[in-house]
């Protein structure tokens, strides 16, 4: 049979593309974000002001950024130009200079409410990476000054509302803030350390007919600390 005479069959229909999810789509961008995802964006924020490459006004407008973001495409530009996005390092777990325990640097959040009462925290207790203080016709007192940190950054989170919360730091670590009062005071005294890789406790938040305080207590230093409790431990 002459295969040039043979009559050609009709092409077959393209099959329809595979419907292709928003995920598979665009990788990175389409991805609905998750809470762990905006902690970690956050957290990458954190320690960008504690390097000093964002003022505490940037980080706390991104911030608000992070936590109103519905797709990871929306929290990428956010630490774009900030080394641990552009390292390809996963968010929030580069290289930490730890600075007084082997502990990971997650961990639950620590709440402390008063509301017509008092909360206080204070004496031989170790800090985790965040801490939540709500004071509502209340006090909540925070002493930070015989405490042993496992990470370098500490932030936390203070709202007083015809109340009072009150933080303490030794006098050699770095403090930071940023907050607003209304009608109230929002007072924190900021603190450089000269050691690089001395704890830094950020503070944010607000106080609406109230106060929130965060000052060095004076004679009070994180070394005395980790040498006592070297020698308890026998190192």
């Amino acid at each position: 049979m002459d295969l040039e005479k043979q009559p050609q069959q009709p092409a077959r229909p393209a099959a329809p593309p595979a419907q292709v999810s928003p995920a598979e789509a665009a990788p990175g961008d389409s991805i609905r974000a998750s809470d762990a995802d905006r902690d970690r964006i956050a957290d990458i924020l954190r320690e960008a002001m504690a390097e000093g490459r964002l003022t505490a006004d940037e980080h706390a407008e991104r911030v608000d950024l992070v936590y109103r973001a519905k797709t990871v495409g929306e929290l990428q530009p956010l630490v774009r130009d900030l080394p641990a996005a552009s390292s390809g390092a996963a968010p929030g777990r580069g290289p930490q200079p730890y600075a007084y325990g082997p502990e990971p640097q997650d961990g639950p959040t620590d709440n402390l409410v008063a509301i017509f009462s008092s909360a206080t925290r204070k004496g031989r207790w170790r800090v985790g990476p965040r801490t939540n203080a709500f004071s509502l016709f209340g006090s909540v007192e925070i002493d930070l000054t015989e405490a042993l940190f496992s990470q370098r950054l500490t932030v936390i989170n203070a709202t007083a509302i015809f109340g009072s919360v009150e933080i303490r730091v030794p006098e050699n670590v770095t403090l930071r803030g940023s907050g607003t009062g209304v009608l109230g005071d929002f007072d924190v005294r900021t603190l450089e350390s000269m050691d690089p890789e001395a704890p830094v406790v950020v503070v944010n938040g607000y106080a609406v007919l109230g106060s929130v305080e965060a000052k060095p207590k004076r004679g009070k230093f994180v070394t005395d600390l980790q040498r006592r409790l070297r020698k308890h431990l026998g190192h």
